[in-house]
Formats: C-alpha cells, structure tokens, sequence
C-alpha cells in the first residue's frame, strides 16, 4: 500500500524505491558499493540539472543525498585490509564532499558534474575489479 499511495505523488521516486530494494535484496558487499556509487553519480547529476532549473528543494535533496553516500562509503572502508588505497579513497571523497557542499551554495551545475565524472571513474573501476 505504501508504494500506491506514493506512486500517485511521485511515480519516478517510487520506481526508484523499487529499483533500489530489488538491487540491495541480495546483493554482497561489493554489489551494495557498486549501488552506492550509481546513486551518488546519479545525486549529482539531478543536482546538477536542478541548479541549471533552480529547482531548488530537489537540489537540496540530492546533495543531502550524495553527502549521505560519500559519508556511507567512507565509513565502509576497511584501513587494515584495503591499506593506502582505503587513504586514499577517504581523501577522495572528504575531497568530494568539501567540492559538492562549496557548491551547494552557488548556481553552477558545474561542481556537481565534475564530482560526478570522477566518482564514475573509480565506479567504473570497481566494477572492473569486481568482475575481474
């Protein structure tokens, strides 16, 4: 009943829901990393289109969203097994973070769409690396 009545309000975000919990249901480690970097890639990209259409409370939602996930990936590194690269990820997305919040405050979608092209480069890698 949750998703009719939330599909009458917002049909794409409810299929989002869905997509999600059917990616997340039986997914492994790994697989759950690769979804949070397709969310956070995808956050920013609307993020960006918000700010060009000043939509501003969806922008706002997905910049609490992308944060929510760099947060989420940052906490899941393992230091002791993933060693310098675990370092070196932190950076990254502390890096991320500070670029996406410096941003939220201005009107160029350009911050987001950067961001969002260098975590697409370590997603694309991670599943390079996951079906390797």
């Amino acid at each position: 009943m949750m998703y009719a009545s939330a599909l009458g309000r917002d049909p794409e975000a409810t299929y989002r829901q869905i997509d999600i919990a059917g990616k997340t249901a039986t997914a492994d480690g790994p697989a759950l990393v690769q979804v949070l970097y397709d969310e956070l890639v995808r956050a920013l990209r609307v993020a960006a289109w918000a700010t060009e259409n000043r939509q501003f409370r969806m922008k706002s939602e997905k910049i609490t969203r992308a944060t929510a996930i760099l947060f989420a990936l940052e906490t899941g590194l393992d230091y002791q097994a993933g060693g310098e690269l675990s370092y070196t990820l932190a950076r990254v997305y502390g890096g991320a973070r500070r670029q996406i919040v410096d941003a939220s405050i201005g009107h160029d979608p350009a911050p987001f769409r950067e961001v969002a092209t260098s975590l697409e480069e370590i997603s694309a890698a991670w599943a390079t690396m996951r079906a390797a």
